[in-house]
């Protein structure tokens, strides 16, 4: 018995990169099973079904990013900086968890509808109002500007970390330090060019 968790950890992994790759639909229980070696059949022994591998998949991955966001102390940092830390984190996130990242960004919108998803819905909820709630302190304190939408603002942003996931490999020499800075840059102070004084 204690090596169920262990087992069904590396069936999470392996549906993570296959569901990456070929999408939820696109991959079955037989090719999953494979990925671990085990047959389809035993693969029920640790889930119900697909659904409910792809629902622990996405709990999981959406829990470890709340409580990483709940670690940083982000209520006590001022705005920019409270920006930068969830900027970071998720960065992070991304880095470590590509594949599951990517499960939770491409597939998330449809799954949010099914009933089982209660329990990822609400963390998707908690996690968002991180965002919005950060996005709001910087409008309160004119850091940032009030004329676009905090919910626009975010779905920006947000979108525009979660996609490294898709062009950034772990051998980049571009760190995720330098990523973190140039996303903050672009989003809070523009690209375009400031005239020379």
């Amino acid at each position: 018995m204690p090596e169920a968790p262990d087992r069904r950890s590396e069936i999470l992994d392996a549906a993570a990169v296959l569901f990456a790759a070929r999408g939820i639909p696109g991959t079955s229980m037989r090719e999953i099973g494979d990925e671990v070696g085990i047959n389809a059949g035993a693969l029920y022994h640790y889930f119900r079904s697909k659904g409910a591998i792809v629902n622990k998949l996405v709990t999981v991955f959406l829990s470890d990013l709340l409580a990483n966001y709940r670690v940083t102390g982000l209520e006590q940092l001022e705005p920019r900086a409270r920006l930068k830390a969830i900027v970071d984190v998720s960065l992070a996130m991304g880095a470590a968890r590509p594949d599951a990242t990517k499960v939770y960004h491409a597939e998330f919108p449809n799954l949010r509808k099914l009933r089982d998803f209660t329990e990822a819905n609400a963390l998707a909820d908690e996690i968002q109002t991180i965002w919005l709630d950060a996005i709001e302190a910087g409008k309160d304190a004119d850091v940032l500007r009030k004329d676009v939408p905090s919910k626009v603002f975010h779905r920006f942003l947000r979108d525009s970390v979660w996609f490294t996931v898709y062009w950034r490999r772990p051998d980049d020499p571009y760190t995720l330090g330098e990523l973190s800075e140039d996303c903050m840059s672009v989003f809070l102070d523009g690209m375009a060019a400031r005239p020379e004084r």
